[in-house]
């Protein structure tokens, strides 16, 4: 896990390098003229998936949905594919019911892309376009640096449709280098060496990266963590917070970090334990914080985002004693029906 959570700016690189062959999707896309995305993911391509939403509604004005695979592999259901790009995301391309419901899509008429690290596996078959994310293989469970490619794929995917140019994220692996070089995860390791409970949140392009952390802290540490939007966290499960429950604010520059003063301040109010990974001048007065290298647009942020907090869940595990590597019950390829 350690060594491919460092090696993300080198895949980035080599997804950038092909480019090409993304814009060339994203041309056949913008051709169509889909009139509603729908994303087939689970787990952390489930919030990759997520991510690229607030892409396509930002950036494209088109509605988007995440599919429910089961209406198509337990129910039978069969959803109209008129106008429809359903785009499957996933590192292995093997589990059943992302084959199936991206299958059932194409054959209703939906224009399918796949988005995976194995362009041999079953969902890129299943599908009309393939997208390589060019991560290279990746052994541990836990999955890291497929998530950050399949973040910057599905960038590329949407600024090649939008027929604009995506040479913002050219910054993002020298950006990554200097990210890994930064101490501050580690020592944010033995702060929570002793938690059972954690919550991470977020707004806008990096309520993934909130959803993405709690993961990565379950798989690896078993802390029982959740991510939300700081919206949804205002709407209820702010009350289980208390001094006991740390946070973990995921506060970018742009207008996804401005909207989260008020949710600090209900949390200040509260007397939460708060740290924060994001723009510097976001981090006066938390409890801690890692600052994230100016020079990312807030849509590329959480790429970097982040990459502290898998290094915060790859120490936490280790100084509890645990295997990052493997976790219990948990394979690299989960099949689901």
């Amino acid at each position: 896990m350690a060594a491919e959570i460092a090696d993300q700016p080198r895949a980035w690189r080599a997804l950038l390098a092909e480019r090409s062959s993304v814009a060339e999707v994203g041309a056949a896309v913008a051709a169509r003229r889909p009139r509603f995305v729908q994303f087939v993911a689970r787990g952390t391509s489930g919030h990759a998936a997520l991510y690229a939403k607030y892409l396509v509604e930002i950036r494209l004005g088109l509605p988007c949905g995440l599919a429910s695979p089961s209406t198509v592999t337990v129910y039978d259901g069969v959803p109209s594919g008129t106008d429809v790009l359903c785009i499957g995301v996933s590192q292995s391309g093997g589990s059943p019911d992302l084959v199936a419901t991206l299958d059932a899509a194409r054959r209703a008429g939906a224009l399918t892309v796949a988005v995976t690290n194995d362009p041999t596996s079953p969902l890129a078959a299943a599908a009309e376009f393939q997208v390589d994310v060019h991560a290279g293989p990746e052994r541990s469970v836990a999955a890291t640096k497929t998530y950050t490619a399949e973040m910057l794929a599905l960038y590329l995917l949407v600024a090649a449709w939008e027929g604009t140019d995506s040479a913002a994220a050219d910054v993002l692996p020298d950006l990554g280098d200097r990210v890994l070089g930064d101490s501050a995860p580690g020592e944010l390791a033995q702060r929570y060496r002793f938690a059972q409970r954690l919550i991470a949140t977020g707004r806008g392009y990096s309520y993934a990266t909130a959803r993405e952390a709690a993961l990565k802290l379950m798989e690896t540490s078993y802390v029982t963590a959740q991510g939300f939007s700081a919206a949804d966290l205002m709407h209820g499960p702010l009350a289980t917070i208390d001094a006991q429950v740390p946070v973990l604010a995921v506060l970018p520059a742009g207008r996804g970090g401005e909207v989260m003063a008020p949710v600090l301040r209900s949390l200040a109010e509260r007397g939460a334990d708060v740290v924060g990974v994001g723009d510097p001048e976001r981090l006066t007065g938390l409890a801690g914080g890692v600052a994230l290298p100016e020079g990312a647009s807030e849509e590329l942020s959480p790429l970097l985002e982040i990459v502290p907090l898998q290094r915060l869940a790859l120490q936490l595990a280790l100084d509890r004693g645990e295997d990052p590597d493997t976790p219990r019950g948990l394979r690299k390829v989960t099949e689901t029906l």
